[in-house]
């Protein structure tokens, strides 16, 4: 329950009051009228106190394991409270008894009173049950647990005889003093419990709150009887009962039913989550293992096709627009497949990006086909993180028996196939023999990718980027190599793509940047003409948060000056605009350059051009190497340089291989240029040599 609902309830509860009291007046006057017998009356309120001292008596002897889960250290400060109060209500019982047994006249037994006690006891205990902390070194709990309703039932009786010798008038004005203060401590109590769960929604205040109300009602009723033991009397006694029965029925609530069904969905929860994707709610790889192994039980004879899809190029969406985008893709792939498989085949999720589909009864051929009509289904535009975006998939298929007799082998072998189709640029692939070594090598790779950080196997490479107009040495871009100690220099197109994948680009990444502005500060040590070094930044380094201050700490602890040094970024990190933006705000607050590499290739926008704080386009060696030989490749060219001097941005074009390439960048005024034509990445040695050294001495 809100507080705005418990509000509603406490207003109604008022109104209730003063309906209630105008409802007893009329129905004492009526009986009055009528001369009517009161003594069933006195037989009710006794049957209430019966019900009172019961409710008291629960919570005394069960507290403990009622409550403990919800009011927790609370507990005994509960037993505690409730011995206390049912032990004057078993004296008001018991003061009852007597006179219903012994005075043939109706009337009240003049222990009321007692009723009034009980009710400031009830109403204080509460307040020190639930407000006041619990200290180290109170009294000891089974002290008190015996001990407290020995004392209240003591002082009761210590009261209950001094009231006898009291004359009638001062009886009755110790009486009226008792309901006062008993009603407005229960009024006060209830306030502030009532301010406690609107500040904290701790349900039991509200329950203590409900329960005082009853009490605040009776005391109420008490005050109006007067002297007579009619309707008003008999409703405050069944309120009293009521107030305790509140207090223990929702205590069972809270800490047994509640508990039980929260335990109750947890555990269904769990359940459910074992056997299926909490983000898609498809089945999971645990189902996909139970249902292969359980189909190939029953059937050993029939074939049985497993289906693996992969998201081509998932990390690059979910790093470029979000993991929320990336979830909402995951839930889109996975409807487009649930709505266009066919009885009896399944849908899984085995985890990341990949999917399952269970294909019974049919063999290589004609899972081929399947596989291609789902992935027709894809050729649709989706919409992502509120882009329009065609979703790639990539298929792998193993048939059992002959591409695995168990699950694990079927499973791993349709994992083989899927890898290669996406490393082969393939929609779907049928697993061959193989296949698995080839993934067994790529895991190893990813192992040695590892061990080679550790251990320094990388090296970098500078490439000159030099002046098209004059022939200068403008800067360098720093290339990461790696030398494997068996397999000697591998590809960076084979590493590289493995070190995003598996997210060790980010210390990879980290290495070259020091690297390079280090080899950059030993050149300007050296006394060679301070030149700006280019360095590559990946997607997740670029997400990092705190980059720009690792960038800072990094080059005050080098001693280069930010100037020297340019990041070079690919257009896809600028999907999320507002995010790239403050990236790049705080490298431009640093003094750092930046440049977007291999413009033109990915998400091309003109609103980064316009806003972002860019200093260098790198046009993409797809475009130069064609810029002689085809018109439009000149002209994407030609409209690249145009567009960039109009923007006041540099311009650099990578893969220049001839003379005839740089004498058309030259014509298009283009800064600077970046090639085979100048040098190949070299060595830092050789680079000191066959450019640093020669620019000095010349």
């Amino acid at each position: 329950m809100n507080t705005t609902s418990a509000t509603r309830q406490l207003t109604f509860y008022t109104i209730s009051v003063f309906f209630l009291v105008f409802v007893c007046e009329v129905v004492e006057s009526y009986f009055y009228t009528l001369g009517s017998d009161r003594r069933w009356a006195s037989a009710l309120s006794l049957m209430t106190a019966c019900f009172s001292v019961t409710a008291c008596l629960t919570v005394y002897f069960h507290a403990t394991p009622l409550f403990d889960r919800r009011i927790g250290s609370y507990s005994k400060r509960m037993v505690k409270l409730m011995g206390a109060v049912g032990a004057v209500e078993l004296l008001y019982l018991a003061n009852n008894f007597f006179h219903f047994m012994n005075d043939p006249v109706p009337g009240r037994a003049g222990g009321e009173w007692l009723l009034s006690l009980a009710a400031l006891i009830y109403a204080c205990g509460l307040l020190i049950l639930f407000v006041l902390p619990e200290r180290k070194g109170d009294l000891p709990s089974r002290l008190l647990y015996v001990g407290l309703p020995i004392c209240t039932a003591s002082l009761a009786g210590i009261l209950f005889w001094t009231r006898q010798l009291l004359s009638p008038g001062s009886a009755r004005m110790f009486d009226l003093s008792l309901l006062i203060a008993a009603f407005g401590a229960a009024m006060i109590v209830a306030g502030i419990l009532f301010g406690h769960y609107r500040k904290k929604g701790f349900k039991a205040h509200w329950v203590s709150v409900q329960s005082l109300g009853f009490v605040v009602i009776g005391q109420i009723l008490l005050l109006q009887s007067g002297h007579s033991s009619g309707i008003p009397f008999l409703i405050a006694s069944a309120l009293h009962a009521l107030a305790y029965a509140i207090l223990v029925s929702q205590g069972l609530r809270l800490s047994i039913a509640e508990p039980l069904r929260e335990r109750r969905e947890a555990e269904d929860r769990i359940e459910f989550l074992a056997f299926n994707d909490e983000l898609t709610g498809l089945p999971n790889r645990r189902s996909l293992h139970s249902k292969l192994n359980s189909h190939f039980d029953k059937d050993d004879s029939g074939k049985t096709a497993l289906l693996v899809l992969n998201i081509n190029r998932f990390k690059t969406i979910n790093d470029s627009l979000g993991y929320e985008a990336g979830d909402r893709l995951l839930g889109i792939v996975s409807e487009l497949l649930k709505n266009h498989v066919e009885e009896p085949e399944e849908v899984f999720r085995t985890g990341g990006d990949e999917f399952a589909v269970v294909l019974p009864e049919i063999g290589g051929d004609e899972a081929m086909r399947r596989a291609h009509t789902l992935l027709e289904e894809f050729e649709r535009p989706v919409n992502v993180g509120g882009m329009e975006h065609y979703v790639a998939l990539s298929a792998g298929i193993a048939v059992y028996p002959e591409d695995g007799s168990a699950a694990d082998n079927l499973l791993q072998s349709a994992d083989a196939a899927v890898h290669l189709a996406k490393e082969q640029g393939s929609e779907v692939k049928r697993f061959a023999k193989g296949m698995t070594l080839i993934a067994r090598e790529k895991l190893i790779l990813e192992s040695d990718l590892r061990k080679g950080l550790e251990r320094g196997e990388f090296y970098l490479e500078y490439q000159p980027k030099m002046s098209v107009e004059n022939g200068r040495i403008l800067g360098m871009e720093a290339l990461v190599r790696w030398n494997h100690p068996r397999r000697g220099a591998i590809s960076p197109n084979e590493f590289i793509p493995l070190a995003e994948e598996s997210g060790l680009i980010v210390p990879l990444g980290e290495w070259v940047l020091y690297e390079a502005c280090r080899q950059n500060k030993e050149w300007q040590n050296k006394g060679y003409e301070p030149l700006c070094m280019s360095v590559n930044l990946s997607i997740r380094q670029f997400r990092q948060v705190g980059l720009a201050e690792q960038i800072e700490q990094m080059l005050e602890q080098i001693g280069l000056d930010s100037k020297y040094v340019e990041l070079e970024i690919t257009e896809s990190m600028t999907v999320d605009k507002d995010a790239a933006f403050e990236q790049l705000q705080r490298f431009k607050q640093l003094g750092l350059h930046i440049s977007i590499d291999d413009f033109g290739t990915g998400y091309s926008s003109l609103h980064y051009l316009k806003n972002m704080p860019i200093d260098r386009l790198k046009i993409d060696r797809s475009f130069v190497s064609e810029v002689m030989s085809g018109e439009r490749d000149a002209a994407i060219v030609s409209t690249i340089t145009s567009m960039a001097h109009h923007l006041k941005l540099k311009v650099t074009a990578e893969g220049v291989e001839n003379e005839e390439q740089l004498e058309f960048l030259r014509s298009q005024r283009c800064h600077e240029a970046q090639g085979f034509l100048f040098s190949r990445p070299v060595p830092a040695a050789k680079f000191e040599r066959m450019f640093l050294l020669q620019q000095k001495l010349g």
